[in-house]
């Protein structure tokens, strides 16, 4: 629960930071920052890579995982679920008609992020499975800092996608806690070790090296423990 809490605060306390200071944000400065969250991203995965009991399944989970997500369009999927939460948002600051349709989809980008983000949802399981909020705690660092730079063209109705975020992670967070008594340390290990891939992703996307296809890679997290599971009982016992 802290690591949520300090997420979402700090969605709120960016947004108003953003918006109260932004004519001393240099565009310059904020562009160099997201290639420094990149760094950072790619530092939290590495850190949760070297978790991992079994690499197979993990691999397994993150090529099939992806496939499912890409032959289904769970980015799409997402994206439409993202633009119907930023209509009732959007009323907040009177956006209509054309002349705002950039600042609308500029806010899609953000609930994205701020809600169904790769780190986010893997944070909220984590957090959730292992009580451990340290994924959760970084990523608030990181969005304190994200939010800022949206407020500077959005204002300070970024603060309010603190809400939908709140409800979507304490719905994952509560799944964590369901699905725990059902898991090996060696499954946990190698949830982890899918994360992390997810959060190398994010860092080369945040980076701008490589346009990954982060919200199709979701799937890979539903995957990982069961095949896990299949790899310890059924086929590591006859390869070893």
């Amino acid at each position: 629960m802290v690591g949520i809490l300090a997420n979402v605060g700090a969605v709120v306390l960016g947004g108003l930071f953003g918006t109260v200071f932004k004519r001393y944000l240099d565009p310059a400065v904020t562009g160099k920052l997201e290639i420094v969250f990149g760094i950072c991203a790619m530092g939290m995965g590495i850190r949760s890579i070297v978790l991992l009991e079994n690499l197979p399944p993990v691999i397994a989970a993150v090529v099939f995982g992806t496939l499912i997500g890409l032959v289904f369009r769970v980015g799409r999927h997402i994206a439409s679920g993202a633009a119907l939460l930023q209509k009732p948002i959007a009323k907040l600051t009177g956006m209509h008609g054309a002349a705002d349709e950039a600042a609308s989809a500029l806010l899609v980008t953000a609930v994205v992020l701020f809600c169904f983000s790769g780190t986010g949802i893997y944070g909220c399981l984590d957090a959730g499975m292992t009580g451990n909020p340290s994924i959760l705690l970084s990523k608030a660092i990181l969005d304190l800092f994200a939010s800022m730079i949206f407020a500077c063209t959005l204002g300070a109705v970024v603060s309010v996608i603190a809400v939908p975020q709140l409800c979507i992670f304490l719905a994952l967070f509560a799944a964590a806690k369901l699905v725990l008594p059902f898991t090996t340390p060696a499954m946990v290990a190698d949830f982890k070790a899918c994360g992390g891939f997810l959060l190398i992703a994010t860092g080369f996307r945040l980076s701008k090296i490589q346009d990954f296809p982060l919200a199709d890679m979701l799937p890979a997290m539903v995957l990982v423990m069961p095949l896990s599971a299949l790899w310890s009982n059924c086929f590591a016992p006859l390869l070893f």
